[in-house]
């Protein structure tokens, strides 16, 4: 397993991380402990969870429940320090946590507390901003995405707030490094001028929806991360199983995520299974699982830090482990763009 620099870091995270979002809904607590197990064992080092999680739906009386699994594998097998741990903040929402509040200082230096407690750790390695107070463009709303009610100078005093109460927490040892998650170029740029200007905490990440079917990130995102140095480290990198042969137009597995959410946030569109069809086609010409060539494609990506994935039955765990050992060929490679070419954006 290949390792990455986490930003500037020098925190070096593996080339694939494990996500914890299903864990405490679709998953079990025993089923998680398992999954952690195998993913250390062929060399994962890295693991993602939120205090927002699990999802499936998202409830408030389910909050933490995917850091409370983890906190117990910590507890029960004393490995805290074999692998790198992140966490999330979650921003403004429609009531699950915090009454619909998002995050400021003071609430940066409760959230941080309460995710420890529950992670049964004194200390967390990567600690994100899951989405932007002040909006954002993802999870489809690029569509229709409007910035004009900003207020630039408010935006700029919240994250110069938010970046104390990250600093603060540095300098207590609660967290090690900071990071973004869907964010857009101009957000990301003004949170590290700010940093490097006030000797603050450093975004080394950001954390944003990319696969070969989500492939926002790479324009002016793609810039950001290479001339800043804060990787991505891609969610959804299969496209929430579509890239995995799991569904058809007409078929849906029980106890699947469509089966849970039909739409797969948005991702179900009348475009989107041509361009599913797309990719399978170049797997089977060349010999691959589809599973395989997606996450294998990511590692090709210049700002790539992590691909993070998530598995509901150890079999997809397996298959998504396997992935490190292919690697694509520049025939492929050709397949890939020409397909990206006719299909852009299917949702």
């Amino acid at each position: 397993m290949k390792m990455n620099e986490l930003g500037r870091t020098g925190i070096q995270v593996s080339e694939l991380c494990l996500g914890s979002m299903t864990w405490g809904s679709q998953n079990t607590t025993d089923e998680g402990h398992t999954q952690i197990d195998m993913a250390l064992d062929h060399g994962v080092n890295f693991i993602d969870t939120a205090e927002m999680y699990p999802v499936l739906p998202i409830k408030a009386e389910r909050c933490g429940a995917s850091e409370t699994v983890i906190g117990e594998w910590i507890a029960k097998t004393g490995r805290r320090n074999d692998f790198v741990l992140a966490t999330k903040v979650a921003g403004p929402n429609p009531g699950f946590l915090r009454g619909g509040k998002g995050y400021d200082g003071p609430t940066i230096d409760e959230t941080i507390d309460n995710s420890l407690a529950r992670l049964q750790t004194d200390f967390i390695d990567l600690y994100q901003l899951h989405w932007p107070v002040r909006g954002s463009y993802m999870f489809r709303q690029n569509w229709t995405y409007d910035p004009s009610s900003q207020n630039r100078d408010d935006t700029i005093a919240h994250m110069t707030d938010v970046l104390q109460a990250l600093g603060r927490a540095v300098d207590a040892g609660k967290i090690r490094a900071v990071g973004l998650s869907n964010e857009s170029a101009w957000g990301t740029t003004q949170w590290v001028r700010l940093a490097d200007e006030m000797g603050l905490p450093r975004m080394a990440s950001v954390q944003n929806e990319y696969s070969l079917l989500c492939r926002l990130f790479d324009t002016d995102m793609a810039e950001t991360s290479i001339n800043e140095n804060v990787g991505l480290l891609s969610f959804s990198p299969l496209a929430t199983g579509l890239l995995t042969r799991k569904y058809t137009e007409n078929e849906t597995p029980a106890g699947s995520r469509r089966s849970i959410e039909n739409k797969l946030s948005g991702r179900i569109t009348p475009q989107v299974w041509p361009a599913v069809r797309a990719y399978e086609a170049i797997a089977d010409k060349h010999g691959l699982d589809i599973t395989h060539l997606a996450l294998a494609w990511c590692r090709t990506r210049p700002f790539m830090t992590s691909a993070i994935f998530g598995a509901t039955k150890m079999d997809q765990l397996e298959t998504t482990l396997k992935s490190v050992d292919v690697t694509l060929s520049q025939e492929v490679l050709n397949d890939i763009d020409q397909a990206h070419r006719a299909h852009p954006m299917p949702f």
